[in-house]
């Protein structure tokens, strides 16, 4: 009699299959599908138009469900392809995994229990696989792209992922299917974690073992293409996520919440430490008064979410370069600077005094040298003056009767 494997069972209550995508992982790919058929027999496999032994080797495995791509078309493709014939056999959930030996199979236990400890809230949750990428034993550019990931999805959602580039996750089937995804290679997956987030599903880190053999694990990673189309995917999440995401969002809030709870969850926070709101004034004024003319408000919503202040105020105090109070900050930056150089003042500033190029590079140098100075300066000051006045309103709030 035919042992059942050991996850069946879960598999089935929660509706719930493995995808695979392969693309010439012949050497690794029989090793692998006999340790996962242990776990379940819920396997859908896309061939991503292998040329090895691939085909061959699937041709044993005839109780998987597979689809096959007559050419290479990318692994965003290979997922769409098994996302769609995951819907059509009526599954709910879909656990992807590569098939090159990285991952470990007896790991679906940790998707399957933390779905099942959040099944009955019917969450639109999103799992990936941390795969510690901070420990020894990990390639430094593995990790090092891994960091520029984790960072930029910080910054383009709030969310904060130890591991962002995982292809061992858990997905609702219907909320993949669902989103407009434009990319087609690895970019995908990135794709689908920043567009689940802006959808408000739940996206968060699991963690997993990895294994990491230099020199026999295949990757169809492509550093330098794949890496420019990672970071200009990034550069369009900045875009539509400043000026589009976040915006809406507030506004979203703003409409559920009415303007005196808005206003005081959302811009004052109230439930923050006065240091906090105080440090998110001090970054405005400090990136609004610094000499990075252009990019004020990629700057303060980016540092804003790196050190993980209220984007709201800092965004607010940021526009103290206005257009009617930059002229004053120019001339102030410029007299910190003169001060700093040891000129001292120089109160009639005209521009007949910048009648050459050099005079022109060092009255440049000298007004950025002093915006700096000047930012510095006010934002300190402001942090101590704001760190008082909240301090003071939540000593009243908390007597309050």
């Amino acid at each position: 009699m035919k042992k059942e494997p050991v996850f069946q069972s879960r598999f089935e209550d929660l509706n719930c299959c493995v995808i695979v995508p392969t693309y010439n992982n012949a050497h690794s790919l029989e090793h692998f599908l006999t340790d996962l058929k242990l776990y379940t027999n819920r396997i859908i496999i896309i061939n991503d138009g292998s040329t090895d032994g691939t085909s061959q080797i699937l041709e044993k495995h005839p109780d998987f469900h597979q689809r096959k791509h007559l050419e290479n078309k990318g692994k965003g493709m290979a997922l769409k392809t098994g996302f769609m014939f995951a819907e059509e056999l009526g599954y709910d959930y879909a656990i992807t995994i590569d098939s090159d030996g990285q991952h470990y199979p007896d790991d679906l236990d940790v998707f399957l229990t933390e779905l099942e400890s959040r099944q009955a809230e019917d969450p639109e949750l999103l799992l990936v696989g941390d795969r510690n990428m901070g420990r020894d034993g990990i390639p430094g550019k593995s990790s090092k792209g891994n960091r520029f990931s984790n960072f930029w999805f910080l910054v383009v959602t709030g969310i904060e992922l130890h591991d962002t580039q995982s292809g061992y996750r858990l997905y609702p089937i219907k909320l993949f299917n669902s989103l407009k995804l434009i990319t087609w290679k690895f970019e995908l997956e990135i794709e689908v974690l920043v567009k689940a987030a802006w959808k408000k599903a739940e996206v968060k880190n699991i963690p997993i073992k990895v294994l990491y053999q230099e020199g026999e694990r295949v990757t169809h990673f492509r550093p330098f293409w794949d890496i420019v189309r990672i970071v200009l995917l990034y550069m369009w999440f900045v875009l539509v996520s400043f000026f589009y995401i976040h915006p809406r969002n507030k506004y979203q809030d703003f409409k559920n919440k009415g303007f005196k709870r808005f206003w005081k969850e959302d811009i004052i926070k109230s439930q923050e430490p006065p240091h906090k709101k105080a440090a998110a004034i001090a970054l405005g004024i400090f990136v609004g008064i610094s000499p990075f003319w252009g990019i004020h408000t990629l700057l303060v919503f980016t540092l804003a979410a790196v050190f993980k202040l209220n984007k709201v105020i800092a965004f607010l105090f940021s526009n103290i370069s206005i257009p009617p109070l930059i002229p004053f900050i120019v001339y102030a930056s410029y007299q910190a600077g003169s001060l700093i150089t040891g000129k001292g003042f120089d109160w009639e500033l005209k521009l007949q005094k910048f009648d050459t190029g050099a005079d022109v590079f060092l009255g440049l140098w000298q007004y950025i040298m002093g915006s700096f100075a000047l930012a510095i300066v006010m934002a300190i000051s402001l942090w101590i003056v704001f760190y008082f006045l909240f301090s003071v309103f939540n000593q009243k709030q908390v007597v309050k009767p």
